[in-house]
């Protein structure tokens, strides 16, 4: 059965997001370091999974990098990021602009485990942070993948609405500060 994992940015005070969504906050100079998980995690899937908030800003700024910045550093996951079937979740629209993207009205729960049923690899989930909380509320994520930023932000978007179980698997440090954690959901 494949697995959904999460990949995440958050404030060392457990934020995942500013108090209006800002993302200003995260450490902008990546450690090359940090690039060989992100490759494996990236490598491990063939479906993107997030919520109709995160859509929009996700397969623009994709799209823009493939299309329009060969020498960013961020071209090769771009590449891919817009490649990979995206699915939407949404309740309130129908469609959603961008390539390879496809949008679910239907129950969470139903499509995700539908979803994790079929053959492939496994499948990834970038967020938005309501999306995120009904996922872990469901129990329906089973790696979590968590870069923890050196900033606390005080107050934001969390993703954990209460008490959860994890089980930490691996942490690295990075020299930027930002530290990976990942767990598996208990």
């Amino acid at each position: 059965m494949r697995k959904l994992k999460l990949q995440m940015q958050m404030s060392a005070d457990g934020f995942v997001g500013g108090p209006d969504g800002q993302l200003d906050w995260m450490t902008g100079d990546m450690d090359p370091e940090q690039l060989k998980p992100l490759m494996e995690l990236t490598n491990s899937m063939d479906t993107i999974v997030m919520g109709r908030k995160m859509a929009d800003g996700f397969t623009t700024y994709w799209e823009d990098v493939a299309d329009n910045q060969p020498h960013n550093p961020e071209h090769p996951y771009a590449q891919i990021f817009v490649d990979t079937p995206k699915i939407i979740f949404s309740k309130t629209v129908n469609a959603v602009k961008g390539r390879n993207v496809t949008v679910e009205n239907g129950d969470l729960v139903s499509a995700i485990n539908a979803l994790k049923q079929k053959e492939g690899k496994d499948i990834i989930v970038y967020g938005g942070a309501g999306f995120v909380s009904s996922l872990i509320d469901h129990k329906l994520i089973d790696e979590l993948f968590l870069f923890v930023n050196p900033v606390a932000l005080g107050a934001g978007l969390r993703i954990f609405k209460g008490r959860t179980g994890l089980k930490l698997t691996r942490s690295a440090a990075f020299k930027n500060g930002v530290v990976l954690n990942e767990y598996a959901l208990l």
